[in-house]
């Protein structure tokens, strides 16, 4: 295990100051099977927490889901233009990969994956998706949440506000059915909203006023949600120390953002655990849909769950964003802008959600790999 450095800081897991209390000496990890990654105990506590999972369930389920990237890869490869998507089994512990040619099913039984035969492949509901973006422009009535591709279901998905549901949202709904034969709709109880309009606490803060969460520490700074801030907005920990400035934000269309950090300010390859602990971050590979996934925040801390989807479009009432992950994880008001992890790879920031941490609900991540493409950043690693 590496050292952990002498002083601890005060914000999540990425950005340090020298100014507050001292971090634990080591950075507890849960060694799991060869050729598995090693995570946190205290990230191993909340999966076994968050998916019902025991001790032993958690360090099967990491290493089968570090082999599942591999395989992703492999098969989307192999597939070629019938390839309809793929997402991680956790009742075999296999990647389950998906075609449209029934023959390619059956010459590909051999490999580390189960191949399953579905009636859409990828381009064709991707393609379903993007018509509904065009179609929606940059607004959609506010009774609809957003749209995906479910590839577990091998559909897309519309998500709409029961409560709010009203004739235009029907009609979009209509209209989007129309476009593919995937098309379906799923009621909700709750709409998402940015999650970044909480003053108080810690880590960071916009203009000494709304608060957010880190994302990861980059060479020069820091990732973290677009909505968070707009170019040239100040961002500052919690004794008021000047930590720098919004060098980069898009939001909405996508939600992210950079904060280039001042002279002097330390960084860190780490997410803060809220348990004594930081996490590891080793590398950004993109885990496989119902993977499990653990996030981090100012508000609540650390909670878990599986990925539902990639490449949502989110409804939010400031506008559409593109290309968020749909997962199962909690998430309130101030964790914006948070590290998401699977194992020790960083998969992206916290854009918005509906629901709370007491009763459940969904939350959105901005991907952070193409936060990193965009501004020509690269992770600080441990």
């Amino acid at each position: 295990m590496r050292r952990a450095p002498s002083i601890r800081i005060a914000v999540i897991g990425a950005l340090a100051m020298a100014v507050t209390a001292v971090l634990p000496a080591q950075a507890a990890t849960v060694q799991v099977t060869e050729n598995a990654p090693q995570v946190s105990t205290a990230m191993a506590k909340a999966l076994q927490r968050d998916l019902g999972l025991s001790a032993e369930e958690v360090r099967s389920r990491l290493a089968a889901e570090e082999k599942a990237r591999t395989a992703e890869k492999t098969a989307a490869g192999l597939l070629g233009s019938t390839y309809a998507g793929s997402w991680f089994d956790p009742a075999s512990n296999r990647l389950i990969a998906q075609t449209t040619d029934p023959a390619k099913a059956e010459a590909l039984a051999g490999h580390d994956f189960q191949v399953r035969t579905v009636r859409h492949s990828s381009a064709a509901l991707d393609s379903a998706k993007t018509g509904i973006d065009s179609m929606a422009g940059k607004n959609a009535p506010a009774a609809v949440n957003g749209w995906y591709v479910d590839v577990r279901t091998n559909s897309v998905v519309i998500t709409v506000n029961r409560h709010k549901l009203d004739t235009a949202a029907k009609e979009f709904v209509g209209a989007a059915a129309d476009l593919h034969p995937s098309v379906r709709v799923v009621e909700e109880e709750h709409s998402p909203q940015p999650l970044a309009d909480v003053v108080g606490g810690w880590p960071y803060y916009i203009n000494f006023a709304g608060r957010c969460s880190v994302g990861f520490a980059v060479h020069g700074g820091f990732v973290t949600a677009g909505h968070c801030g707009g170019v040239g907005a100040t961002a500052s920990d919690s004794n008021g120390a000047v930590l720098g400035s919004f060098a980069g934000s898009t939001f909405p269309y996508y939600d992210y953002g950079w904060v280039r950090t001042n002279a002097g300010v330390n960084l860190h390859g780490y997410v803060e655990g809220y348990d004594g602990y930081w996490y590891y971050v080793r590398g950004s590979a993109q885990a496989a849909v119902n993977s499990g996934i653990c996030r981090s925040g100012s508000t609540t801390g650390m909670w878990c769950g599986t990925i539902v989807a990639r490449g949502q479009t989110v409804n939010y009432p400031q506008g559409i964003v593109y290309n968020l992950t749909r997962t199962t994880v909690c998430a309130e008001p101030g964790d914006s802008g948070g590290s998401w992890l699977s194992a020790n790879q960083a998969q992206g920031v916290t854009s918005g959600g509906s629901g709370n941490c007491s009763s459940g609900g969904v939350t959105f991540y901005q991907e952070v790999n193409p936060i990193l493409s965009a501004y020509g950043l690269s992770l600080i690693l441990t």
